[in-house]
């Protein structure tokens, strides 16, 4: 059985464990804290982040770009990257996406100040941050409401990797409580889709310890 060194409200996490279970490839789970720098983690990978993905054989990959082609290619149904050139090139350009640009105007800018902070112990949140965070997820919204009042998904007409890691990332906020869904309703009906899938079952019953999800953080008609 495959094994994901993980942080649950890691969105490139969350990420891989969508994908797995889309694919339906059984998996185990090891949290990692990664800020403790244990010397058998940096040895899997040295740069020290998660996710880490264990194969069968034991060999581990790192970086949630890289096992996502990795599970494409090893699990291919369902293709999650798309069947034609055309697909697979824009479900790419989604995924970096929402892994570059919403990562660094938006997750960062709340999940990091208002949790991992408070983990680590690093001192009272950046009140600019987190308001450009605030500001930031609605040019977000409106895109996802862009592409899918013209697609059934966000890339195309089937899932794909695009809506995983778009869905990876805005789980984290929507944790928070922080995302304005009633001023989008497009993305909030797409949401409400991908939110209503097995997958994300598991990723809804995540919670960090002293701090708890808004009651509509699993509720699937919110």
């Amino acid at each position: 059985m495959l094994t994901l060194h993980h942080f649950s409200l890691n969105p490139f996490c969350r990420k891989i464990r969508l994908a797995l279970s889309e694919k339906k490839v059984a998996f185990s789970l090891r949290k990692e804290n990664v800020w403790e720098g244990k010397e058998k983690f940096l040895a899997l990978n040295p740069i020290g982040e998660v996710p880490v993905l264990i194969d069968d054989n034991g060999s581990p990959l790192s970086g949630s770009s890289a096992i996502s082609e990795y599970l494409d290619e090893v699990y291919p149904n369902p293709p999650l990257f798309g069947k034609s050139p055309l697909e697979k090139a824009e479900t790419r350009r989604l995924v970096y996406w929402f892994d570059q640009k919403f990562d660094s105007e938006v997750t960062k800018n709340l999940i990091n100040e208002k949790i991992i902070k408070r983990i680590r112990g690093q001192g009272e949140p950046d009140s600019l941050a987190i308001r450009a965070g605030h500001t930031n997820i609605h040019a977000h919204l409106e895109y996802i409401s862009y592409l899918i009042d013209r697609r059934t998904w966000l890339a195309g007409d089937e899932l794909s990797f695009a809506d995983i890691a778009a869905a990876a990332h805005i789980s984290t906020i929507d944790y928070l409580g922080d995302v304005p869904w009633g001023k989008h309703r497009s993305a909030k009906d797409w949401y409400a889709r991908i939110k209503s899938r097995p997958s994300f079952r598991p990723i809804l019953n995540d919670f960090v310890p002293g701090i708890l999800p808004p009651a509509q953080y699993k509720n699937l008609d919110f």
